[in-house]
């Protein structure tokens, strides 16, 4: 069948709305595997200047176009404007609030105005490529306990909140306020570019929430409800990204507003039990293990992608088909094509 891409699709599974076709979707994927996919190389122009910056933007769209899918995935992170630039939050170093002193010193109007001098051009030379029939997907990166884990760290969290709750506190209020004006720039400057907004928040591991679920209610979600609250007042719905075994605080966040939900591992539950418990309150995102793509045997890929997504789009209002996480550099590339091409097979099986 020829592919006329529809970001109307995805919107669709944003509502719970089972869509005329199944669409796919990504978080993330990597811009190396793009390169050996197409054959081009691209992935170092994103920050070069406007003609590097128009090459990378036309081959980022088009990877997403020759691949099926309805809406490019794309966002640049808030983490890449503050101090630590993500530094803090893969455990390198302390993040540069340890006390009220810090929290006092921090430039966040600065913050602010060079999170818009790195996205803003970036943003709009995405625009500019988007292919006919495509939306984009994302839009500003992080959430609030990745930034809070930036800026202060997680084992210094910890020490916060026990020391000075009062700072912990204030800290993710200001992060709010951040989250807040960035968000208010972005659907002011750039939202007809997009049909859904996100973020990521990776709140949980394997076995729970990374942090206590109270600390999550109190702290955490009332900052994603203004945020959500902004981006449905702009009109567009919102799709929450987060990794790990997060089923304690999922009703808390449904109710804050999100409209779907994207990753999942095995390991921590059957993708049928995403569906059985929210596939009736709000659309669902990804449900093939990362670790499936990663085996050598593609065949056995495609026969298991096949069936598991012929199964969640039946059984699903709303769904999207696509990894539990996102595709890093370590996933075979032949292992992604496989899931492509049972995806297509999906399609074409449903309208034989």
């Amino acid at each position: 069948m020829k592919f006329v891409p529809d970001y109307h699709n995805i919107i669709a599974v944003t509502g719970n709305k089972k869509p005329s076709r199944l669409p796919l979707y990504e978080h993330i994927i990597s811009p190396e595997a793009m390169e050996e996919i197409l054959g081009v190389e691209f992935a170092d122009l994103e920050h070069g200047n406007d003609a590097d910056r128009m090459q990378f933007f036309t081959q980022f769209c088009r990877f997403f176009r020759e691949m099926t899918y309805d809406t490019i995935s794309y966002e640049i992170g808030i983490i890449g404007a503050l101090p630590a630039q993500g530094k803090a939050i893969i455990g390198k170093v302390p993040g540069p609030i340890q006390t009220r002193a810090d929290f006092h010193a921090c430039d966040w109007d600065g913050f602010f105005e060079k999170y818009v001098q790195i996205a803003n051009d970036r943003f709009e030379m995405l625009g500019r490529c988007l292919p006919p029939g495509m939306k984009a997907i994302g839009g500003i990166g992080n959430g609030v306990f990745e930034i809070s884990e930036d800026l202060v760290g997680l084992e210094y969290l910890a020490y916060m909140q026990r020391d000075d709750p009062e700072l912990f506190a204030d800290v993710y209020r200001k992060i709010g306020n951040l989250m807040y004006k960035i968000w208010d720039w972005f659907l002011k400057t750039h939202a007809k570019h997009y049909c859904v907004c996100r973020f990521g928040d990776d709140l949980g591991y394997k076995n729970g929430t990374l942090i206590s679920p109270d600390t999550i209610r109190k702290h955490i979600i009332p900052q994603y409800k203004r945020i959500i609250g902004l981006i449905h007042n702009a009109g567009l719905p919102f799709l929450w990204h987060s990794c790990g075994n997060i089923f304690e605080i999922m009703d808390d966040a449904i109710n804050c507003g999100i409209d779907a939900k994207h990753s999942n591992e095995t390991v921590i539950a059957q993708y049928d039990k995403w569906i059985d418990l929210y596939g009736s309150r709000i659309g669902l995102f990804g449900g093939i293990d990362v670790d499936v793509l990663c085996q050598p045997d593609v065949a056995k890929i495609f026969s298991h992608v096949f069936e598991m997504g012929t199964r969640y789009r039946a059984k699903a209002n709303g769904y999207a088909l696509g990894s539990g996480n996102s595709i890093p550099r370590y996933v075979p590339v032949e292992g992604y094509l496989a899931m492509i091409r049972a995806a297509k097979k999906i399609r074409e099986v449903e309208f034989s």
